[in-house]
């Protein structure tokens, strides 16, 4: 349960960080912001970056694959919150589908070899 929560707690920090870096270069590209939203933007990838480096896994491809189910969840929150819109039922369904999915990854027992 400890290392769920704390899986748990970088994944969504990192979803954080990845989704405001993002939205800083969306912003500044598609909505005329100014170019210095990039700075914190640039500032915001880099600590998405750092992030996973913390995830409990010995490979790297699969911390990033779970986070994957984070990162959608956090990315229909952002819609919802941020831009307005309301995630609607597929959207919700895709969302408990990606998080069963990065369970497995993350959680599954691994054969030693």
């Amino acid at each position: 349960m400890k290392q769920f929560l704390s899986s748990s707690a970088i994944y969504l920090a990192a979803a954080i960080a990845e989704i405001a870096g993002c939205f800083a270069f969306w912003a500044w590209l598609k909505m005329g912001k100014s170019i210095w939203w990039i700075v914190p933007g640039i500032g915001a990838l880099i600590a998405f970056a750092w992030l996973l480096t913390l995830a409990p896994s010995s490979y790297a491809g699969r911390a990033y694959a779970a986070y994957g189910g984070v990162y959608i969840s956090a990315s229909l929150f952002w819609l919802w919150w941020v831009e307005g819109q309301t995630p609607d039922e597929w959207d919700m369904i895709g969302v408990a589908l990606a998080f069963i999915a990065a369970a497995i990854i993350l959680f599954a027992p691994r054969a030693t070899v």
